[in-house]
């Protein structure tokens, strides 16, 4: 139960091994409770270095340069040193390894103290003999297991940890590369076929194609024609290798597509899989939708982490979504990902996510949380609610030298790349992070609700789509609400009224803490003019004071805390000033459309650059896309309620009916004048355009009427 515990717990990529790894090419990974001392990249294509952010980091934590051989009695300062010697000493030696065992004490605290790592040939495999009334006969899977004894066993002592056992021969031949790397197929994908990977000396080794004969790839191919047969705007491309087999995939539906161009500003790539022992590569592009709610743009299964193989997912991803990129992208720490990145979206700002960053906190620093229990809120608190930089790096500082951390070399890593993850460093970009304590669902959320060790491929795909029919369906629920119940103000303002016509509930009320908590700031003014400036502070005494910068000319205003620039919501500072200089209304400028009710009222797809709609238009599969755009719509508008969704029907109908006629006599529509169903006009209304039948003229008006004033033919 331990040694599942710990190994479940083991994260891969973990951003500090990548640190103290000595081959700045390469980088180690930890597959469940497999060291993988290689990266999987594809021949001929080299791992790429570190950014400057990691290099930076480095400095640090230079390993010694010719690593010592284990000895007994051996003294580490925490069982993640060890396991740094150990991987450095079986890097050098050439053999993966894996943490064999663990214990932990007894009572509440439940802290580790034992380890044991031990070659990954550790152990015997045993064939399991299937029943005499089972009638399917299951495909052994690749062992490496050959019952070799090679191990270093740790156990914590006071505050240090000592080497207790100790066994370096081997049964087996090492591996004369300068590192060696296996991949597993965990419990999900059952497949047979090898493919190859390439260490850094250009050696092939063996993995687990998971994907080919034998495993699930029918059963995905099954999967992707069903949803190409009920979506003809479903989008999906399969990378294979050279022997035709599925290496990557990547999917995504009409209505993912749709989604994006409305909240594809702020992304997340949830690559969680790894934090779940089970290791399903499956891999998510998400964002959140204008009732902050998660919203889905696209999925893919990636069967290796490189950066050739990131490369080609994200040019994919790109080319799906018609080459708009995000704003904001965060991602899990990685090396080939950030490469990757920085390839593919060079005008994109890349940032890590902040809850893996705290969640790897926690198991780095489980010792140390156990003794001091409110260390871990302390930490969060800085990070989350720390207002300025000063403040924050003042405040970090004054908790390591409270815990005398400041030695501590995964809290020194973390700092050292503080730009990448935490808040207050990127509000000059916007990421749709209303509030830094949000955390929406992950992967990892995912996989704990509804994923087993003998959950086959298409039972794992028809749960997360069921999973993601139910977002829709959430969302559906809070236009609804949204529509039909009035939100209650906290004040007679004007501008809180304004901006609870806008909003939606959820970010409303976001808006309204922002604005009840401006009312208790002082303000002063500091500088008059057409430009004017106001000091903003909770109180006498606080340490954070905002500037606000006022234009008398524009009406428009900005704070030194870049809350709106990152969140697209105004902040306390920046209301508190306008209650002074102009109370009654804000400028539009200030209500981003992401956020407000109208949020997807745009039926068009966006386009970047200088294309225009009739560039748009020139192939099939572009005008596919856009009316499959104003499809969704209607679709959206007409399941609102059965009496809608009754008059939607109705006029679809009849519009397809039109369109037909239109194919069957494309003179008489090159004849008739040019209509404008952006017109208010109701069905039984008069019309003046007797060009056409008058059904035609009910159904074109009726169309523009129900898709909104944005729709045009």
């Amino acid at each position: 139960m331990a040694a599942a515990r710990g190994e479940g717990d083991e994260l891969i990529a973990d951003y500090v091994d990548c640190l103290m790894s000595l081959d700045t090419n390469a980088r180690s990974v930890q597959n469940g409770d497999l060291i993988l001392g290689a990266p999987v990249v594809e021949a001929g294509v080299a791992a790429s270095v570190g950014g400057i952010m990691e290099q930076d980091a480095m400095k640090d934590f230079a390993p010694p340069e010719a690593p010592k051989e284990p000895m007994l009695g051996m003294i580490f300062e925490s069982d993640e040193a060890a396991k740094t010697f150990y991987n450095e000493y079986a890097r050098c030696l050439g053999f993966p390894f894996r943490v064999g065992r663990s214990r932990r004490s007894k009572g509440a605290d439940e802290v580790v103290v034992m380890k044991r790592f031990v070659c990954s040939r550790e152990g015997m495999y045993t064939k399991k003999n299937p029943s005499s009334g089972e009638a399917t006969k299951k495909r052994e899977r690749m062992s490496m297991r050959e019952g070799c004894n090679a191990m270093m066993e740790v156990v914590r002592e006071s505050n240090h940890w000592v080497v207790s056992k100790l066994e370096t021969a081997h049964n087996h031949d090492l591996g004369t590369c300068s590192r060696v790397g296996y991949l597993r197929a965990g419990g999900l994908l059952d497949g047979s076929d090898k493919i190859t990977m390439m260490g850094s000396d250009r050696m092939l080794f063996p993995r687990q194609n998971v994907l080919g004969e034998g495993g699930d790839a029918q059963g995905l191919l099954d999967y992707l024609k069903k949803m190409q047969a009920s979506d003809p705007a479903f989008f999906h491309v399969i990378q294979v290798d050279k022997n035709g087999c599925p290496m990557n995939v990547f999917w995504v539906d009409a209505r993912a597509k749709l989604a994006y161009q409305h909240f594809g500003d702020a992304v997340t790539f949830d690559t969680t899989y790894k934090k779940n022992k089970y290791m399903m590569p499956f891999v998510t592009f998400s964002g959140v939708n204008h009732h902050l709610q998660p919203v889905m743009f696209g999925c893919a299964l990636l069967m290796e982490e490189t950066e050739c193989s990131f490369v080609w997912l994200f040019e994919t991803w790109l080319t799906a979504m018609r080459g708009k990129e995000p704003c904001s992208l965060v991602t899990d720490q990685n090396r080939a990902m950030k490469t990757a990145i920085g390839k593919v979206f060079p005008h994109t700002c890349h940032r890590f996510c902040k809850w893996h960053i705290l969640s790897r906190t926690k198991q780095k620093l489980a010792h140390t949380y156990s003794e001091h229990p409110t260390l871990r809120d302390e930490l969060e608190s800085c990070v989350i609610r720390s207002e300025t930089i000063d403040t924050f790096e003042t405040t970090w500082m004054s908790i390591l030298d409270a815990y005398d951390l400041r030695k501590n070399t995964w809290l020194q890593a973390i700092y050292n790349i503080r730009q990448k993850w935490v808040p207050l460093y990127q509000m000059d970009t916007f990421c749709a992070e209303i509030s830094r304590a949000q955390k929406l669902e992950t992967l990892n959320d995912f996989y704990n609700k509804y994923f087993g060790t003998k959950t086959t491929l298409e039972v794992f795909l028809t749960q997360f789509d069921l999973s993601i029919e139910s977002r829709y369906e959430e969302e559906a629920k809070a236009d609804m609400d949204t529509s039909l119940n009035l939100v209650t103000t906290k004040t007679a303002s004007p501008i809180e009224k304004q901006a609870a016509r806008t909003y939606t509930k959820a970010v409303f009320s976001k808006f309204q803490e922002e604005f009840t908590e401006s009312l208790g700031y002082i303000i002063r003014k500091t500088k008059d003019g057409c430009i004017s400036k106001y000091n903003i502070m909770k109180d006498e005494d606080s340490s954070d004071t905002f500037c606000v910068t006022y234009n008398a000319s524009t009406k428009m205003a900005k704070c030194s805390c870049k809350y709106f620039e990152s969140s697209g919501i105004l902040c306390r500072h920046i209301l508190g000033v306008f209650l002074i200089v102009d109370p009654r209304l804000l400028p539009p400028d200030y209500f981003l459309k992401r956020w407000t009710r109208k949020a997807r009222d745009d039926g068009l797809f966006e386009y970047n650059g200088d294309n225009h709609h009739e560039d748009v238009c020139e192939s099939i599969a572009s005008r596919y896309d856009v009316l499959c755009a104003d499809a969704i719509r209607c679709a959206e508008k007409g399941s609102g309620s059965e009496t809608v969704y009754k008059a939607a029907k109705d006029i679809l109908q009849k519009a397809y009916e039109e369109v037909i006629a239109y194919e069957r006599n494309p003179v008489r529509v090159s004849q008739r004048d040019s209509i404008n169903i952006n017109e208010d006009v109701m069905i039984d209304d008069t019309m003046t355009n007797q060009s056409l039948p008058d059904s035609g003229r009910k159904v074109t008006n009726l169309l523009g009427q129900f898709l909104g004033s944005s729709w045009s033919p």
